[in-house]
């Protein structure tokens, strides 16, 4: 009687069922064993694709596969394209693609989205515009899915109106495109834009997604948009739209911007998952509108849970400490933040810190904090300075941080008109006069629309002189 062969499943059925690289490294060595590394380009694609993308996989595990493979086909460099384009090395996938076109295979509607994702995170230009040439060659400019990254990538560019130039040319747009189209302006702080094309969206007959709703109120919260924000709140508890983190999160943020803080709370309080950027929607929300004391305890709980705190959460509470004049509480959470977060101070921290030990009089280690910084100051730190001088009457830090401003922009005219009124302030009517040959001589024009406001309300206009 003949024996019975044991058949082993194909090797691709078994790559397909792995749920770990343990698994996935079994797979490989039985196929190496069983010399089909070199003739099953399908099971090797099927292995190479759960490395490169799975949850579990291990994307160097991939590329070793990939060049050990003697003839990699298509499907493999799209596979690691897509992988890349969503790594730490984006630029990697363009080192794919050259390869790719160099063994004269032909890129497709698979390969340029992925392609267009990964200059999308590079945020280049450059790169953008040299795949869009490919995609024009070969014909693919009217597959939605290549057109959705082309305006993706162009958006990220900081460019909305090329963008909205290939969105208005697309004759047939569905939801993703629209949905795009409105991420592109509400990221490019395009909010009226994007309001606009959100309602020509929903007249054309096109229902938003969340994704859609979430971008739109984020352009809300930014142009007083609380009544469309209610209206879209609504359309989302109609429509039963599950109301998950990314969403709660901008509807939080949508209310707190617009003074809705209490009610703003009231939807933090009842959302049963939140992340970093939803706390900090909330503590920002509270520190903006006055409720210092409230966005501190929510930062200590947020502190007391999993989620640690960011850089954004401090300038919530470095803003809350500044409303309130907490000066200690400033300095204390200013000095944990490398210390015991982790999180590097930035030029929005030192801002903060600037202008609230400025407002309580502390000039002298406003100004030691400054020269203390890696950077250097721009304009704004400077300005909250050179104001708190001006409410305190000192005229010789005033001086020295005049000279910094003029070193960064030397044809400013508002600076000259702050001093000079720190000066007649003080009674330096000589150092008045001075100051006002030197802004003649110099032909100093105001810049339009630039001015500096103090806290009481004074617009920077030079005081006049006795019998002028």
């Amino acid at each position: 009687m003949a024996k019975k062969k044991n058949h082993l499943p194909p090797l691709s059925f078994l790559a397909d069922r792995c749920t770990s690289m343990r698994e996935l490294k079994q797979v490989h060595a039985l196929m190496i064993m069983s010399g089909r590394i070199l003739s099953d380009n399908y099971a090797a694609s099927r292995i190479l694709s759960f490395a490169a993308l799975h949850p579990s996989g291990h994307l160097p595990h991939a590329l070793s596969l990939f060049s050990h493979t003697p003839h990699p086909n298509s499907f493999m460099f799209n596979t690691l394209i897509r992988a890349f384009a969503s790594s730490p090395t984006p630029s990697s996938a363009f080192f794919l693609f050259s390869h790719m076109l160099r063994l004269g295979l032909p890129p497709g509607k698979h390969t340029f989205p992925f392609l267009l994702k990964a200059s999308a995170n590079l945020r280049s230009f450059p790169t953008c515009f040299q795949i869009h040439s490919h995609v024009l060659k070969l014909g693919l400019h009217s597959d939605l899915y290549v057109l959705n990254g082309l305006i993706r990538s162009y958006s990220s560019c900081g460019l909305p109106r090329v963008a909205r130039h290939l969105f208005d040319e697309c004759p047939e747009r569905n939801l993703l495109l629209w949905t795009t189209m409105v991420c592109s302006y509400a990221q490019n702080s395009c909010s009226s834009e994007a309001i606009t094309l959100f309602d020509a969206m929903m007249r054309a007959g096109v229902e938003p997604c969340g994704a859609t709703l979430s971008s739109v109120l984020s352009a809300c919260a930014r142009v007083d948009g609380l009544e469309l924000g209610k209206r879209i709140h609504c359309f989302i508890e109609e429509k039963g739209i599950d109301l998950g983190v990314i969403l709660g999160t901008a509807l939080v943020d949508m209310y707190a911007k617009n003074g809705e803080v209490l009610f703003a709370r009231k939807l933090f309080d009842e959302m049963p998952e939140r992340n970093i950027a939803t706390w900090n929607a909330m503590i920002c929300g509270l520190a903006h509108h006055g409720y210092a004391t409230d966005a501190l305890e929510l930062f200590l709980e947020l502190d007391k849970g999993d989620i640690a705190p960011n850089d954004v959460s401090f300038v919530g509470v470095l803003s809350a400490c500044c409303h309130a004049g907490l000066v200690e509480d400033g300095r204390r959470f200013f000095h944990s933040m490398k210390v015991k977060y982790g999180v590097e101070p930035k030029l929005e921290h030192y801002g903060c810190m600037v202008d609230l030990l400025g407002r309580s009089g502390r000039l002298t280690e406003a100004e030691e904090l400054i020269k203390g910084m890696k950077w250097r100051a721009d304009v704004v730190i400077l300005g909250a300075l050179l104001t708190a001088c001006r409410n305190h009457g000192n005229v010789e830090i005033a001086e020295r941080v005049v000279k910094e401003m003029l070193k960064l922009d030397p044809r400013n005219h508002g600076v000259y008109v702050v001093l000079s009124n720190i000066y007649a302030e003080a009674g330096r009517w000589e150092d008045v006069i001075r100051l006002r040959k030197v802004m003649r001589h110099e032909r100093l024009n105001k810049i339009p629309g630039a001015s500096y406001v103090n806290d009481n309300g004074d617009n920077g206009l030079l005081l006049s002189l006795p019998g002028d």
